[in-house]
């Protein structure tokens, strides 16, 4: 019987299979990749008795191979919090949430009990989640030093999946899981990993750029406009997040080229109510994700008048009220 474990390159990807395998430990096949890569299942040929677990991929971008797995005998076993609607299918065992506060790190946690709850704390806080995440560590006691050291793993760790491709990471999410997988207590990878001073330089770095950049103002939010550069790519989803917490009221929304005159978006809803990024993006082929933070693919560079302005009506402080 051949085992897989199919996860979102991120910070929430990598906790979530990290607490699971420390409970239900394994030898399985890893299939991962940049944090945009979520049609995962397509890369698996598995036959009946095999066994796939999935975690923090979208069931929208994998239906039609995830059916291909129940119907070949497979059983799977998924955990996420973007999927709107997954099959009923005796081989299926599903935990899903649309929460706006609840990650794949989060629905992990529960199913165990809190047994590995300070990699919950950093699922939370690479998925820019820091209100989930100080509940859970007020729950285990975190002290204050403690917290800042996992926010810190978090964000790290979430930053090394930004990229089109593996090759413009700082190292491939596989090996980061494995080199991850070796250490039960987080802070003691955060206090020996060299890999964490590698990605938090290019972090830094590519940080200072993008903040340099000028910002354009439109009804109800935020845009800037990143250049066609890996580091461009990789801060996307870095730079909306800090510009969320700079300015919460607002929404956010960051562009950087991608291939075929088109642009990829990450988008940041208000804080409060902290809804309406998924909305938005599913109005544009390729777009999707969560409540509160939600991103396209390849928005064509022909319909940007039209994301702007439905960016504008959906945020609108007229709209909201």
């Amino acid at each position: 019987m051949a085992i897989f474990d199919v996860f979102n390159g991120d910070a929430d990807g990598l906790c979530a299979l990290h607490q699971l395998r420390l409970h239900y430990p394994c030898d399985a096949a890893l299939v991962t990749g940049t944090k945009r890569d979520i049609a995962l299942l397509d890369q698996i040929s598995a036959q009946t008795g095999d066994s796939v677990t999935v975690l923090d991929l979208s069931a929208d971008a994998n239906a039609e191979a995830l059916q291909r797995l129940l119907d070949a005998g497979v059983r799977v076993t998924w955990f996420d919090h973007h999927s709107v609607a997954l099959p009923t299918h005796r081989l299926l065992r599903a935990t899903v949430s649309t929460d706006a506060y609840v990650c794949t790190s989060v629905l992990v946690d529960r199913q165990l009990d809190g047994r590995y709850r300070h990699w919950a704390v950093v699922g939370a806080y690479g998925d820019n989640l820091p209100q989930s995440a100080r509940v859970l560590a007020r729950s285990i006691k975190l002290p204050t030093t403690q917290r800042h050291a996992l926010r810190r793993l978090g964000t790290l760790l979430n930053y090394n999946a930004y990229g089109d491709h593996v090759n413009e990471l700082i190292i491939h999410p596989a090996e980061l899981y494995q080199r991850l997988h070796t250490y039960v207590d987080p802070l003691m990878f955060v206090s020996v990993e060299p890999v964490l001073r590698q990605i938090e330089a290019a972090l830094k770095n590519d940080l200072q750029q993008a903040l340099s950049l000028p910002v354009v103002r439109v009804s109800g939010g935020r845009m800037v406009y990143l250049p066609d550069a890996p580091w461009g790519r990789r801060v996307i989803g870095t730079l909306a997040n800090h510009l969320a917490r700079d300015e919460p009221i607002l929404a956010h929304a960051v562009l950087v080229p991608s291939s075929d005159n088109a642009w990829r978006v990450s988008i940041r809803a208000p804080m409060k109510p902290g809804t309406g990024a998924d909305q938005l993006c599913r109005q544009f082929s390729g777009g999707g994700g969560r409540a509160v933070a939600a991103g396209i693919d390849a928005l064509p560079d022909a319909e940007r008048p039209l994301f702007i302005k439905a960016f504008e009506q959906l945020f609108a402080p007229t709209a909201a009220s």
